[in-house]
């Protein structure tokens, strides 16, 4: 895979964060749990930003064997981060061993789809409102790529649980603040939201006012996650968020890990804490 370095903003100033920069093999670098239930699609066509992108969608394990099964959804940003070391930057989510162990565990079935995202255009598509060094926010165009054309897709091909109470959308950093915009401007989409390290610091304030002007609804679920060795501007910035959220939804599960950085270790370990309260009465 071509490698691509990308950089993101914090509040003060410029400073890499965990946008994947380069997508680079890792040795040893681990397989994913069973190459045969993940699937690459073809290239997408995104309209409205005139480029193409491909999904990586995860099958659970009895899938094949349970054929008139229906299964919730788990969409997810940065789809090499996902569940392949060999195409992720700086470690994986670990996405299909957490399910395949939650399946076999809990009970807990479902599709997973990662989006991939594009490289040098991670952050510019990633981030909803426009910033004088990320540039002209091209997020909302992204969302409605995955509303009117990813969704339909992977709803046509595959037995989906389609409505909002069985779909999520889980994201970190910019894919956090994209996901944030999603469980406001899509509500009527995407019943369940994990935001992770959520970006804030590239509009606070115009994500507030998307907040309030369009409100969570009374089903919705979600986790706001922040971590102590963050960016000393990002937590605060969750916390207000979660004060405001609050006041919205009865089913807000706020979390904090002193402990944790800006990195993929850190969101693959909250992880199992985020699908616990969006699939269930944990947290």
């Amino acid at each position: 895979m071509t490698s691509r370095r990308s950089l993101l903003l914090t509040a003060s100033g410029l400073a890499a964060l965990s946008a994947p920069p380069l997508l680079r093999a890792q040795a040893p670098a681990p397989s994913v749990a069973d190459p045969a239930r993940l699937i690459v699609t073809e290239p997408l066509w995104m309209p409205g930003l005139e480029r193409t992108r491909r999904l990586r969608v995860y099958l659970p394990p009895d899938y094949a064997a349970q054929p008139a099964r229906h299964y919730p959804v788990i969409y997810l940003h940065d789809g090499q981060n996902l569940f392949d070391a060999a195409t992720g930057f700086n470690g994986e989510w670990g996405v299909d061993e957490l399910l395949d162990r939650l399946a076999r565990e809990q009970g807990l079935a479902a599709i997973a789809v990662g989006i991939d995202h594009g490289g040098e255009r991670r952050n510019t598509e990633l981030s909803p409102w426009d910033h004088e060094r990320i540039g002209k926010g091209e997020g909302f165009a992204y969302l409605r790529f995955l509303v009117e054309t990813v969704k339909p897709y992977v709803d046509a091909r595959w037995r989906t649980r389609p409505e909002s109470a069985s779909t999520a959308l889980i994201g970190s950093s910019l894919g956090g603040l994209v996901t944030h915009a999603a469980l406001h401007r899509h509500r009527e989409v995407f019943g369940l939201g994990g935001v992770l390290s959520p970006a804030f610091w590239v509009n606070e304030q115009r994500a507030r006012m998307l907040a309030e002007s369009e409100p969570l609804l009374a089903h919705q679920r979600l986790v706001l996650y922040g971590g102590g060795r963050e960016d000393r501007d990002m937590l605060p910035m969750a916390r207000r968020m979660a004060e405001l959220l609050r006041r919205q939804s009865r089913h807000l599960l706020y979390i904090e890990e002193p402990s944790a950085g800006h990195n993929e270790a850190a969101w693959r370990a909250v992880l199992p804490r985020v699908l616990a309260h969006l699939f269930g009465d944990a947290g």
